[in-house]
């Protein structure tokens, strides 16, 4: 069954970002600039450029080895220097609003960014990794039905610094920074970080990237390229710049196998359809059998999860370096579509498997608290609507 067509919003990349301030004075937050960003702002803060070497060292790893926010505390910089630092910079993450942990032990953080603007992010511990889904923008422009993001305006993009500060948080509430002066450190809780919530990455490319580089540099955070993966619905032009100027692996938000189903599921494909993207994908710099791509693909009950489907895919991925995750729907309230049976998905799955894909059947987390795949949207515009209907009119003489 085909779903009946809708309208689908103008896609644009033309979407604000606010500059990197912060309320308080206004100064620079230095969380978020890349290494040669920090270089120049140290030095236009007063640091000699025979010791900007040094001093960008030490506080590139206080902010992220060690994950120190308070200049008072990077001990082994001169107290005039730490108070220069004071005056024109600050150290700041977003604020955690709320956190909501699954019965899976999956965590949702609400978080507030500048403007008063909600986004959230998932941490899901595993037994052998702890990913990390991030947002890159607040709301999202793709429209995709079957996603809850979707149904919320774009709003803007995340600033490198919103971008970074997700990860910091995180490891903030799971106690994930050494303590100063003990490197021996072995257990990584955020092992891996998608960058598969709320927005299109590629639609905010070059603070994507720019976060993504801080995040795995070798002294800091230090996570490898191999350990990031970003997901597209597939913004053609920006998929090798991907490969060039990020390095990470990457993943497609696909969902059909007829430019007409995908039309109406992934709005983006008329704009960009299966033909177009596959050829960009098939000349993804880099790409190889230990570096395939990842296919997502949701499965919906009667609308893309049929034996013919399956072997369309087979067809339509033939030449690829692939992997498909096969996703079960995760529904919302008022989502027009239902999961897929578990005879289809194990049916498509066992097609697919039978032709040499490697189809791992992803496990629904974090359904209890709504931060499955899908599912992410920040409810407090709701929670605000609700909150003004019940408050009490105000009288002429008020």
């Amino acid at each position: 069954m085909t779903p009946a067509p809708i309208s689908a919003a103008p896609i644009t990349q033309d979407v604000l970002t606010i500059p990197r301030k912060t309320p308080k004075g206004g100064k620079p937050n230095l969380v978020g600039m890349t290494r040669d960003q920090m270089r120049a702002a140290l030095i236009a803060a007063g640091t000699p450029e025979k010791a900007v070497k040094m001093r960008l060292g030490q506080v590139w790893q206080w902010i992220y080895f060690w994950g120190v926010r308070d200049f008072d505390r990077m001990t082994n910089l001169a107290k005039d220097y730490r108070a220069l630092l004071a005056e024109h910079f600050v150290v700041e993450v977003p604020e955690v609003v709320t956190k909501q942990v699954s019965t899976d032990g999956t965590r949702k953080y609400l978080v507030r960014i500048a403007g008063g603007h909600e986004v959230e992010v998932v941490y899901i511990p595993e037994t052998d990794r702890g990913t990390l889904c991030i947002s890159s923008q607040v709301g999202c422009t793709l429209t995709c039905t079957f996603c809850h993001t979707g149904t919320q305006k774009l709003v803007r993009n995340l600033t490198a610094a919103e971008i970074v500060g997700q990860v910091m948080l995180a490891r903030d509430d799971l106690g994930e920074w050494p303590n100063p002066g003990d490197r021996n450190v072995e257990t990584r809780l955020v092992s891996n970080i998608v960058l598969m919530g709320m927005g299109e990455p590629l639609y905010n490319f070059e603070n994507v990237r720019d976060g993504m580089k801080v995040v795995m540099d070798g002294e800091g955070i230090a996570l490898g390229r191999r350990r990031i993966t970003l997901s597209t619905s597939g913004v053609v032009p920006e998929i090798a710049r991907t490969a060039n100027e990020i390095g990470c692996l990457l993943a497609v938000s696909f969902h059909a196998t007829t430019d007409e189903v995908r039309d109406v599921l992934v709005p983006i494909n008329k704009k960009w359809n299966i033909a177009t993207l596959l050829d960009a994908l098939r000349d993804y710099p880099n790409l190889t059998n230990s570096e395939r791509i990842t296919f997502e693909y949701v499965m919906l009950d009667h609308v893309n999860d049929s034996k013919e489907d399956a072997y369309r895919l087979i067809e339509l991925l033939r030449g690829i370096p692939a992997k498909v995750n096969l996703i079960p729907f995760n529904e919302w309230p008022g989502a027009p579509y239902k999961r897929s049976s578990g005879n289809r998905i194990h049916a498509f799955a066992d097609i697919l498997h039978n032709a040499g894909f490697s189809t791992p059947i992803r496990t629904p987390r974090g359904e209890d608290i709504m931060a499955a795949c899908g599912q992410l949207k920040s409810a407090t515009e709701k929670q605000r609507k609700s909150a003004l209907k019940n408050a009490p009119k105000a009288t002429a003489a008020e």
